[in-house]
């Protein structure tokens, strides 16, 4: 018998030392006096799942205390999902008490598509200022205008899964001030009323497909840049002299080849000249032995060359076509 009592002893022991180990009782007792208790066999659930059951009861306890309708074991599951149940939690009570209409279903969805969802309320309750970079736009008399933006937006949490970010916003607000100040017709029209850019801006429904909705666009400075108009028409007579340049620079060239050309057809022309005169004491001398040309004729011909040569030296003036006059052979 004292064999059997001793086993029985054992195993008490046992058994009490699992009960202890599995069995959370501060947990459960401090559930128990918060008014969200927690049943016993799920507590041992949540501890063999390796659940952090200290984390999940006390999120439960802070959102039944903050008049939450929430169920632990949705907890547990948002948390096996791999969620920050501490952070779904305090955007259902921050959204409970704004009286902003969220669900648990919409809550968990946000935070496990990776939205900051604690965030996203508080942005809802307190709008947020997205400022926009320098953005540079030219109207149409030429003159560049750099604006800066403020946009006061607010989060639409109906629409943060799947809706765009902030670039979106600060991109579409860009787009909208180019825009604008290029269809004016004077840059001095944008300087005098820089709110007309707000208006027309806010009027295109920008936060359209973005988590985000747009309650204000503000013109937070307006500064005047370059005269591009100018600068642009200067280049532009730039590029026109260098292409006069280039065509007056072809002609010059045209008009030398033309030149040469002509010198050389000159020179082509003289030798042709040359190699006639070269004929004509041929010539002579043929018709002298023939008896077509008399020695009083020859003679003659070489007069009227002399006098003529005497004529020319005389008037200052050289015939460099007219042969030289060949001097008679003694």
């Amino acid at each position: 018998m004292a064999a059997w009592a001793i086993v029985l002893i054992v195993l008490a022991a046992v058994a009490l030392l699992l009960t202890l180990l599995l069995v959370p009782f501060g947990i459960w007792f401090r559930a128990l006096v918060s008014g969200a208790p927690v049943s016993v066999a799920r507590l041992v659930g949540m501890r063999l799942r390796k659940i952090k059951v200290a984390m999940i009861v006390d999120a439960y306890i802070t959102g039944k205390k903050a008049g939450l309708d929430i169920d632990i074991a949705t907890l547990e599951t948002h948390y096996m999902a791999k969620g920050d149940v501490i952070k779904v939690v305090n955007a259902l009570i921050s959204a409970h008490s704004a009286n902003i209409e969220l669900t648990n279903q919409t809550a968990m969805a946000i935070d496990l598509a990776g939205r900051d969802v604690l965030n996203a309320v508080r942005v809802s309750v307190n709008p947020k200022v997205i400022e926009t970079p320098m953005i540079s736009a030219i109207a149409k008399d030429g003159i560049e205008l750099r604006a800066k933006a403020r946009v006061t937006v607010r989060a639409n949490i109906a629409r943060l899964i799947g809706g765009a970010g902030e670039e979106t916003i600060i991109a579409r607000v860009g787009e909208g001030i180019v825009t604008t100040i290029g269809s004016a017709k004077e840059h001095k029209e944008v300087l005098e009323n820089p709110d007309s850019i707000s208006k027309k801006v806010l009027d295109k429904g920008l936060d359209t497909g973005t988590a985000f909705e747009i309650l204000s666009i503000d013109i937070a400075d307006v500064d005047v840049g370059r005269n591009i108009g100018a600068q642009l028409q200067m280049d532009q007579a730039e590029a026109d002299k260098r292409v006069a340049q280039a065509k007056a620079e072809e002609r010059r060239a045209l008009a030398v080849a033309l030149e040469q050309e002509m010198k050389a057809k000159t020179q082509e022309m003289r030798a042709e000249v040359i190699k006639a005169e070269a004929e004509v004491p041929k010539a002579m001398a043929e018709a002298l032995k023939n008896g077509k040309l008399g020695v009083l004729d020859y003679y003659n011909m070489l007069n009227i060359q002399a006098d003529t040569a005497m004529r020319n030296g005389i008037s200052g003036g050289l015939n460099e076509t007219a042969p030289e006059a060949p001097k008679p052979k003694k």
